[in-house]
């Protein structure tokens, strides 16, 4: 098990570098290199999914994104203590027809001493957007790096 930094307990800094570091992994749509954050026995709540260790994260995650195409995401932090985080966030993608999606959501995180994610739990609602109306171009630029996004 490698470890990834930052480790628990978190300060606000080191909170916001995991929160980072999780939406960068996370817009580059790689199923397996997303699944070395958690855990081998991580378990996850995915709106009325439950999935348990990193095969089935890969699983998961490369049936989400071949379906939730030009997948974009933005992470905040809501907050944070001791070994656990919670985020909201933001995504938008297109489904094979064509018709654009926003995401919103909230995470519940909870960290091993090795900074590794054990227990994640999501909530998600979806909307249709019109392809005018979207604001997620990509992964965030570096310069936005911390930056808040629009709640609605």
């Amino acid at each position: 098990m490698t470890p990834r930094p930052p480790f628990p307990p978190f300060d606000e800094s080191t909170a916001r570098r995991k929160v980072q570091a999780a939406e960068d992994a996370w817009n580059t749509r790689d199923p397996e290199k997303v699944s070395l954050a958690y855990t081998e026995d991580s378990v996850w709540r995915n709106r009325d999914e439950h999935v348990v260790g990193r095969a089935q994260i890969v699983e998961f995650l490369g049936a989400k994104w071949a379906r939730e195409l030009d997948y974009a995401l933005r992470k905040e932090l809501w907050s944070f203590h001791g070994n656990r985080i919670a985020v909201r966030f933001q995504y938008e993608s297109r489904d094979a027809s064509g018709r654009w999606f926003r995401s919103y959501g909230n995470e519940l995180w909870e960290f091993s001493d090795e900074g590794l994610m054990r227990r994640r739990e999501a909530s998600i609602n979806d909307r249709p957007i019109a392809e005018s109306e979207r604001r997620i171009f990509g992964p965030r630029p570096k310069s936005e790096h911390g930056r808040e996004f629009p709640v609605f």
